[in-house]
């Protein structure tokens, strides 16, 4: 039996948290002012898009606590919000962590906290509590949303907080977000999973798959758009499993629907779809939009379905192919892009054939391509028939070869259209230009001032630079 979650937001915990701002506030000002400055804040987030929203509403949390935000890592107050998908995203933690305990010693205001998926983890808690004694405050991903409440506990002991929580059945949202962009936002659908892939640590960290109530998601996203919000995120783990703990059972596709009729957003994009559960009422209400992305990331993992079944992924090559396929058919101008891992236990060169044999008769546009990364706490960790490094290397450059061709053959095919391309900002190595991206998630460079950031407008694709294009902005 599915377990049973509250999918409208709890208001009354809303309340509690906002009270605790408040009270936070008082101590933040009070420190202030002894320290004769303003106190300063910085988050760091490591991880998925779903980490980074999470970062916006603890960055939200400390503004209205008085707190100036910034980069510095020697702020008055840390926060890591951690990722666990790989092991080495522990271990770059666990280095940063030592490098902040040199600020602190030279900084008595200065409290640090960790928070996110790695801290779902015992061993990681039993780690922290044992060789990094300076933490002041350990949270984990099922109770972020009372980080107000656990900030002003923080600042009455002297002692580490540790509240991790295994689970939750509530949904707590509507506390305040400094989002990063003004013009875009990502907007959290669902939370958790259900798929258990072997390899993956998600469903321990995230926990079960709960969705939101569409009334409350489609309030949100108006408000985004009357502060100016023009393309959102819609995120979750399995976008295409929204709504199955609901009490009206909405679909995805029917929850886009509804936001399809939002006047004045412009863009709909979300992340991740599973492939399985990607059906023809989805590609249907994609084919019908005016508003939703000509972009799907559709995870592959492998091309070979004996590694498939031992991922615990519910398809099989073939049928991934029949989607994919159909896909490129119905919705001939939208790019594919996908997430491939090499090397996972008991692989073979037969079994990377297969998945070069996916790249090629898919043409992805592009993909994430990873070297597996042993994680404990999965099945995937403790099978017996690990590869040898030395073979996966030379698989993941033959992998990456082709996914590489076959994305800058797709980039190509592009050349001196006419894109409607949203300017996100200043290019990062020539401030004469901006950089803005398609609706198929292609970034484009063209010439134009910080006035456009912001904004969708029409851009001449002249010069593809392989993943890329340098175009020139059309008048009129």
């Amino acid at each position: 039996m599915r377990e049973l979650f509250d999918t409208k937001t709890d208001t009354n915990e809303v309340k509690r948290q906002l009270s605790f701002i408040e009270e936070g506030r008082r101590i933040v000002s009070e420190l202030a002012d002894q320290a004769g400055r303003k106190l300063t804040a910085c988050v760091v987030t490591f991880g998925c898009q779903m980490n980074a929203r999470d970062s916006e509403k603890l960055s939200g949390i400390l503004e209205h606590m008085g707190y100036v935000l910034t980069d510095n890592e020697e702020a008055d107050f840390v926060i890591y919000n951690t990722c666990t998908v790989r092991d080495n995203a522990n271990q770059k933690v666990y280095g940063k962590l030592g490098t902040l305990n040199a600020y602190k010693k030279h900084n008595k205001l200065m409290k640090i906290a960790l928070c996110g998926c790695m801290t779902q983890e015992e061993v990681v808690i039993d780690k922290i509590q044992k060789s990094y004694p300076f933490v002041d405050l350990v949270f984990g991903t099922h109770n972020l949303y009372a980080f107000p409440e656990l900030f002003v506990q923080m600042m009455q002991r002297d002692l580490m907080i540790v509240d991790v929580w295994e689970s939750t059945t509530k949904i707590v949202e509507d506390l305040p977000i400094v989002r990063k962009y003004p013009f875009k936002s990502g907007v959290n659908i669902m939370f958790g999973c259900d798929k258990f892939c072997t390899y993956c640590i998600v469903p321990y960290v995230r926990g079960r798959e709960r969705s939101r109530e569409p009334e409350e998601i489609v309030c949100e996203i108006e408000k985004l758009v009357a502060d100016g919000v023009k393309e959102v995120m819609l995120l979750g783990q399995n976008v295409n499993s929204y709504g199955k703990n609901l009490p009206s059972k909405t679909t995805f596709p029917e929850l886009l629907r509804m936001i399809e009729k939002i006047e004045g957003l412009e863009r709909i994009r979300f992340m991740t779809p599973y492939p399985s559960d990607f059906g023809d009422d989805m590609i249907e209400c994609m084919r019908n939009s005016k508003k939703i992305c000509k972009h799907i990331h559709l995870p592959l993992q492998s091309g070979s379905s004996r590694i498939l079944k031992r991922m615990n992924r519910r398809y099989t090559k073939e049928e991934f192919l029949e989607l994919a396929l159909k896909l490129r058919k119905e919705l001939p101008d939208v790019a594919l892009t996908t997430d491939i891992i090499v090397g996972f236990p008991g692989e073979t060169y037969e079994d990377i054939k297969e998945t070069l044999d996916v790249i090629e008769k898919v043409q992805f546009d592009n993909a994430f391509t990873f070297i597996y990364s042993k994680r404990t706490g999965t099945p995937a960790a403790s099978m017996p028939d690990q590869v040898a490094e030395a073979d996966i290397k030379v698989w993941f450059d033959e992998v990456l070869s082709l996914v590489q061709e076959c994305a800058k053959k797709r980039t190509a095919l592009l050349k001196d259209q006419i894109a409607d391309v949203l300017v996100e900002g200043i290019n990062d190595h020539d401030a004469s230009l901006v950089t803005g991206r398609m609706s198929n998630n292609t970034l484009v460079h063209f010439p134009a001032d910080a006035s456009m950031i912001g904004q969708i407008v029409k851009v001449k694709l002249e010069t593809c630079k392989g993943f890329y294009y340098l175009g020139n902005l059309v008048n009129g």
